[in-house]
């Protein structure tokens, strides 16, 4: 396991609860059990495999890079980082000059994956994901293979599959978020942790998703400790750059990432423009920035307008 952080920490001990031997690397030296990926490479058996959790981009690539100048023939790489799918085909291409497998692994779990399992999708040869299947089904969670496991198509595939399953995830958390927000502006509903825990047994609108918002309102029923700001880690953006070049509309997952840029602006540019416009044609109300933020004088020509 090359990469020993949150996600690639945990599955390396839950391969290890399943049997199988597994030797980590990390560049933090106090973390893995090697100190490079050359001992790495000669701590392990051929043919061996070596499943990389790195960030993606330049990272992953400079590392699938040095594996293959110290792998050989037969063994397999495995991508499970967040990569692009269009990273897949030139490092498939790379190992493959040098008789190396390669298999893109799109994993869904986070942090709870070590206990529940990880879901798994999977772009490569037949050949290569039988040759890792005794490493996905440990990764897996319990039960029938095709409710945790899925060969997705050829290299690519999986990250692919990941990139969209991320994609859906900004919606549905987008819709939880707004519902949240507007039940708890609403003076009718007094108790929104508890109607939220509701919905999470017998209703069309649960999922793990709502149960993980559950357990946050339990610990800050208001979400007063947080702040409002949310990154977006690439799959969403990719997302709708596919959508676009495939023609498919996705105003939901768009919305979604529009929103989280929303959420970094401490001013909105583009709402002033709108303050100012409501102000210039109809006399809406406007707020100064000054220290009193209150409605400023500022009116239209004969305070109408729509």
């Amino acid at each position: 396991m090359i990469g020993l952080g949150r996600m690639g920490g945990n599955m390396a001990e839950r391969l290890r609860a399943a049997g199988h031997e597994v030797v980590g690397f990390d560049p933090r030296p106090d973390v893995g059990d090697v100190g490079s990926l050359q001992e790495l490479v000669a701590a392990l058996d051929a043919p061996r495999t070596l499943w990389v959790m790195v960030p993606s981009g330049e990272p992953t690539r400079n590392t699938v890079a040095s594996l293959a100048t110290l792998l050989d023939s037969g063994d397999l790489v495995i991508d499970g980082g967040n990569s692009r799918y269009t990273d897949d085909k030139p490092n498939a291409e790379l190992l493959a000059e040098r008789g190396i497998g390669y298999l893109d692994c799109g994993v869904s779990g986070g942090v709870w994956g070590r206990e529940n399992g990880y879901g798994l999708m999977v772009g490569g040869t037949d050949e290569h994901v039988e040759q890792a299947m005794p490493v996905f089904d440990a990764l897996r969670p319990d039960g029938p293979r095709e409710e945790g496991f899925a060969h997705a198509g050829p290299v690519g595939a999986g990250h692919f599959a990941k990139m969209v399953h991320n994609g859906i995830e900004y919606g549905l958390m987008q819709a939880y978020a707004e519902g949240f927000e507007l039940m708890q502006a609403s003076e009718l509903i007094t108790n929104v942790p508890g109607v939220v825990e509701a919905w999470s047994r017998g209703t069309v609108v649960r999922s793990w998703l709502l149960d993980l918002l559950v357990n946050a309102l339990k610990e800050d029923p208001t979400l007063d400790e947080l702040e409002g700001w949310v990154d977006d880690s690439g799959e969403g953006r990719w997302t709708i750059e596919e959508a676009i070049d495939h023609a498919v509309p996705l105003p939901v997952i768009s919305a979604a990432l529009f929103a989280r840029f929303s959420s970094r602006q401490d001013e909105s540019p583009a709402m002033k423009a709108v303050a100012a416009l409501r102000a210039q044609f109809g006399g809406h109300a406007v707020k100064s920035s000054g220290p009193a933020g209150g409605p400023g004088e500022k009116a239209g020509p004969d305070g109408s307008g729509g």
